[in-house]
C-alpha cells in the first residue's frame, strides 16, 4: 500500500504530478514520434504521407543540443498543411497539429496540456522520448501511440513498454530503411512493437487503427452481453491449450480491452473474427498472452513508497534479526527484475548505514518465463539512467555500450542474489 509523504519526489524535482481526469476532455488520439540521428529524413517521409485532415494531434521529440535552433518547423511546412507549433509551457494539444520539442527543455503532458520542464544537474543523462512517452503513456491510456524513427542509442525504449502497459499502440520504423537503426532496434527488441514498417507505410495503418472501436470509442463503457462473454471464453481456453495460464478469472475489464487492442491492429472489429484468427495463427495467441502479461516497471517506480519501505520496513526487519539470522524476501509479480535489484540495492545500503550485515535472499517469481530470462541476465537498457541516481549506477552497475550491467561483486559476501532458479520443485511457476 502507497503511504504519501508530505512531498511527492515528482514535485521535488518540479515534475507536474500525476493526475487523469481524462474522461471530461475532448477525445483524440495523441501520436509521439521520437526521432534522433537521420530522424529528418524519416519524419519528412512520415508526413509527407500522412493525411492533414486527420483526428489526431503529433508530438515530435527530437535530440537537440541545448542551443540548437531547429529548422524542422520550416522544413515540414512542404509536407503537411497541419498547423506546425514549438511546445510552450501550459499550451493546450489540439488535434490536426504537428508539435516540436524545444531543444533546451524536457516535455511531459497532464490532462492534454503540455509542461515544460527545466534540466538540472540531475538531468545529465538527457532521455527526452522516454521521458515524454511515460508522460503520454500515464495521461492518455489506450488513446496513446508511440513511433520510434531513426537515431542512434536505446531512448523510447523504456516509454513503449510504458505505452502499451497502459493499453496504447506502438510503431518502429523498419531498422533496414531506418539511417541509424539503433533506437528502432531496441524498442522491436522489447518485443512490444504493433507495426514494424518503412516511414511511408505507417501512416495508412495508424489511420486505419484510430477509427477502430477500440479508439473511437474509448470512453464508452459497454457491458458484453452473453454472447460476447462466450467468446471471451473461448480465447481463454485458447490461451490456457497454449501455455497452460488460465486469465478466465483475471481482471474483467483488463482481460476485455488488451483482446480488443489486439482486434484493433487486426482492424477486426467482431470478437466473433477475432476468435476464428487466433484459432487459425497460433502466433496471434502468443501475442495476445505477452500482452496479457505486460509489466509496467522500472527501478525504484514510486520513489516515495520505496523511501518509506528503506526507512521503516527495512530498518524495522535489519534490527529485529540477530546476525546470524538469513533474511528472506519475496519479490511476486517481478517483470523483468528491476523491483528486485531495487530492493537489492537498499538493504545493501541499509546494512552499511547500520554497520549490521546479514545473509541476504531475495527470491523473485512472474508467470511470464521471458520475463524471468531478461531479469536473470542483469542487464538493462541505458534507460535506466532516468530512474537511478548518478552514485548507485556507478557503485552497483557497469556501463556497457548502451546498457547497464548488475555487478554481483558491488554486494557483500552474505548476498544471495537472484541470478539462478532456486527450486525448480517450488509450487510457483518461475523463479530468477
Amino acid at each position: 500500500m502507497k503511504t504519501p509523504s508530505k512531498k511527492s519526489t515528482e514535485e521535488k524535482q518540479g515534475k507536474p504530478t500525476k493526475n487523469k481526469p481524462r474522461e471530461s476532455l475532448k477525445s483524440f488520439p495523441i501520436v509521439g514520434i521520437g526521432a534522433s540521428a537521420g530522424g529528418l529524413e524519416a519524419i519528412e517521409g512520415f508526413f509527407t504521407h500522412m493525411p492533414s485532415d486527420t483526428n489526431m494531434a503529433f508530438v515530435i521529440i527530437q535530440h537537440l543540443a541545448p542551443r540548437y535552433k531547429s529548422i524542422m518547423g520550416s522544413l515540414l511546412r512542404n509536407y503537411t498543411k497541419m498547423k506546425i507549433l514549438e511546445v510552450k509551457d501550459g499550451m493546450k494539444v489540439e488535434p490536426t497539429c504537428v508539435y516540436l520539442s524545444p531543444p533546451n527543455k524536457d516535455v511531459a503532458i497532464i490532462n492534454r496540456t503540455f509542461h515544460l520542464i527545466e534540466l538540472t544537474e540531475s538531468h545529465a543523462i538527457r532521455l527526452p522520448i522516454d521521458s515524454f512517452f511515460r508522460s503520454l503513456a500515464e495521461d492518455q491510456g489506450e488513446q496513446a501511440i508511440g513511433i520510434i524513427l531513426s537515431g542512434t542509442g536505446t531512448d523510447g525504449s523504456l516509454g513503449i513498454k510504458a505505452i502499451k502497459g497502459e493499453g496504447g499502440m506502438t510503431m518502429a520504423q523498419e531498422e533496414k530503411q531506418a539511417k541509424y537503426g539503433g533506437m528502432p532496434r531496441s524498442a522491436i527488441d522489447t518485443g512490444l512493437v504493433d507495426y514494424i514498417l518503412p516511414v511511408e507505410k505507417m501512416p495508412e495503418e495508424l489511420t486505419k487503427y484510430v477509427k477502430h472501436p477500440y479508439i473511437a470509442e474509448a470512453k464508452k463503457v459497454i457491458a458484453p452481453g452473453e454472447q460476447y462473454n462466450n467468446y471471451l471464453q473461448k480465447i481463454f481456453m485458447l490461451i490456457r491449450a497454449k501455455n497452460g495460464h488460465d486469465f478466465s478469472d483475471y481482471k474483467p475489464n483488463t482481460t476485455r480491452r488488451r483482446i480488443e487492442r489486439r482486434m484493433a491492429v487486426h482492424k477486426i472489429d467482431r470478437i466473433a473474427d477475432y476468435v476464428r484468427c487466433i484459432q487459425q495463427n497460433s502466433a496471434e495467441v502468443q501475442t495476445l498472452y505477452k500482452d496479457m502479461l505486460i509489466g509496467v516497471t522500472n527501478f525504484f517506480r514510486d520513489p516515495d513508497t520505496f523511501y518509506i519501505f528503506k526507512e521503516k520496513v527495512i530498518t524495522s526487519i535489519l534490527n529485529s534479526r540477530k546476525t546470524d539470522e538469513p533474511v528472506r524476501i519475496w519479490v511476486p509479480g517481478c517483470s523483468t527484475g528491476e523491483e528486485a535489484y531495487s530492493m537489492a540495492m537498499l538493504l545493501e545500503e541499509s546494512m552499511e548505514e547500520m554497520k549490521r550485515h546479514f545473509k541476504i535472499q531475495i527470491f523473485a517469481t512472474d508467470l511470464d518465463p521471458h520475463a524471468i530470462e531478461h531479469a536473470r541476465t542483469a542487464v538493462f537498457l541505458y534507460s535506466i539512467a532516468a530512474d537511478v541516481s548518478p552514485e548507485r549506477l556507478k557503485r552497483f552497475f557497469t556501463k556497457e555500450d548502451h546498457t547497464f550491467w548488475v555487478k554481483k561483486n558491488s554486494f557483500g559476501k552474505w548476498w544471495c542474489l537472484p541470478s539462478k532458479i532456486l527450486s525448480k520443485t517450488h509450487p510457483f511457476p518461475n523463479w530468477i
